[in-house]
């Protein structure tokens, strides 16, 4: 039969990159957490009304990247694009907003589906990590989401991130803008792409995104919103560049950011990133205010801040610049029976020895010495228990150290025990010894300026 392969746009996710995947996503989830925000898990399929009203007609998400379908009850659902609007309703419906502290701080990652061209880490279905901060429009709110995100790439050990911000103002200095930019392209539209053509009628706002490299060209001349905002929108902003003056978080304002949602007001903003390696991610996460939102899903009028990563984004410049987290010496113990009684028995030793939180695999088939410890070797495993029909007999088995080669026989009860020490020394030998306890053994340093100088004691 033909082999059946994953739909155009998809991927296998699996190996070492899986194993990235749920550190780089348990990093993310951990900043959040300091943050005090808490998960929340909305679903994946959506009424397509949610995404029309909250994210916008106007949008190329809802005009032509949106995955929707009719059920067999004749009712038109979507995979979600982006969370945003999902969680919106999330807070909506279960009335979140009633009785809890605002804003609501919430963090989601999950699977979202777009129908647009695969290019560099970019898929049809990819991840998502975000947060959502509900119910304060205090700019203070939006300069902490920032710094959440600032916080969390340079976690994961990406370092020169460029963050571009820039600010949408509220409705009248949008109305105000928009009347600008449709009196600007009215002339110039007619020979721009049919994209721009429809935004032109249905939001002027978003020719300004527009990728088109001829249609780029004629944007640059274009009228700035900074010379439309209001006084209270235009104080706001340099309120909110002036905090992240003093948090020191580096950023530089871009006037023709105006991200792809039509639901963003005030502040908007983008993290970009090129990797060593020279290759242009463009913009690996982003995020913006808006106030409409809640109340568009049907809800109070409630503000909020939000941003999210694409975790295949993330992934991909990690491994660009060789700073994906090394998983590879994770195994703590390879269970080397000889023989099927010697299975049987090393199996109830192994769930034994993860009770106790010892990460254990072992052979299943009846391969020879030499073969399990090749096997062991290429698992990186630190230590072998071996059990064959003298071990079986008398009540032990042989602990063997796979680093230094040494073994030694013990009564099985001492097993744990013995192992744990092992296992220990193993720890010993990698300690930080310039006195910073998050320095070292794979962790990244959160003080760039601090380098540490620490070796494990073989000089590894």
């Amino acid at each position: 039969m033909e082999e059946i392969k994953n739909v155009k746009g998809t991927h296998d996710i699996i190996g070492e990159e899986a194993n990235a995947f749920a550190i780089i996503e348990s990093m993310l989830k951990q900043v959040a957490e300091f943050f005090a925000y808490t998960e929340v898990r909305p679903p994946v399929l959506e009424h397509s009304e949610l995404f029309v009203r909250g994210v916008g007609e106007s949008s190329d998400v809802v005009r032509k990247e949106m995955y929707t379908f009719l059920d067999k009850g004749d009712r038109s659902l979507t995979l979600r694009p982006e969370f945003t609007a999902g969680i919106m309703r999330l807070i909506v419906q279960n009335k979140l907003y009633v009785d809890r502290e605002m804003p609501l701080k919430l963090y989601y990652c999950g699977p979202v589906f777009r129908y647009e061209r695969p290019q560099l880490g970019r898929y049809r279905q990819f991840n998502q990590f975000g947060v959502e901060s509900v119910g304060q429009a205090n700019y203070l709110n939006d300069a902490e989401v920032i710094a959440m995100a600032y916080t969390m790439l340079v976690t994961i050990g990406l370092e020169n991130v460029t963050l571009k911000i820039n600010t949408l103002g509220d409705n009248q200095s949008r109305e105000n803008y928009k009347t600008a930019l449709k009196d600007f392209f009215k002339d110039k539209v007619a020979d721009m792409c049919d994209d721009c053509k429809q935004r032109y009628e249905l939001n002027p706002l978003r020719i300004l995104d527009c990728k088109v490299p001829q249609d780029q060209e004629i944007v640059k001349n274009a009228p700035k919103m900074s010379d439309y905002l209001t006084p209270e929108s235009r104080a706001k902003f340099a309120s909110l560049c002036e905090m992240l003056d003093d948090m020191k978080i580096p950023y530089e304002i871009d006037d023709t950011l105006v991200r792809g949602l039509d639901y963003y007001s005030d502040a908007v903003f983008e993290f970009h990133y090129k990797s060593s390696k020279g290759n242009d991610y463009g913009a690996i996460g982003a995020g913006g205010h808006y106030d409409k939102l809640v109340r568009e899903v049907g809800g109070p009028d409630l503000p909020g801040v939000g941003f999210s990563f694409g975790v295949e984004r993330l992934v991909s410049v990690l491994k660009d610049d060789d700073l994906l987290p090394d998983v590879s010496n994770r195994l703590d113990v390879y269970m080397m029976p000889m023989g099927e009684d010697a299975q049987k028995y090393c199996l109830n030793l192994a769930n034994s020895l993860r009770m106790q939180g010892i990460y254990v695999d072992m052979c299943f088939d009846s391969a020879k010495m030499g073969a399990q410890i090749k096997r062991a070797a290429k698992k990186n495993a630190k230590v072998a228990v071996i059990v064959g029909d003298n071990e079986l007999e008398n009540g032990t088995v042989v602990i063997k150290n796979l680093v230094t080669t040494e073994q030694i026989v013990v009564p099985v009860e001492e097993m744990i025990e013995k192992v744990a020490d092992i296992l220990e020394g193993f720890e010993h030998e990698h300690e930080c010894c310039c006195g910073d306890d998050d320095c070292c053994c794979g962790e990244h340093h959160h003080d760039h300026d601090h380098e540490c100088k620490c070796k494990d004691k073989k000089g590894e």
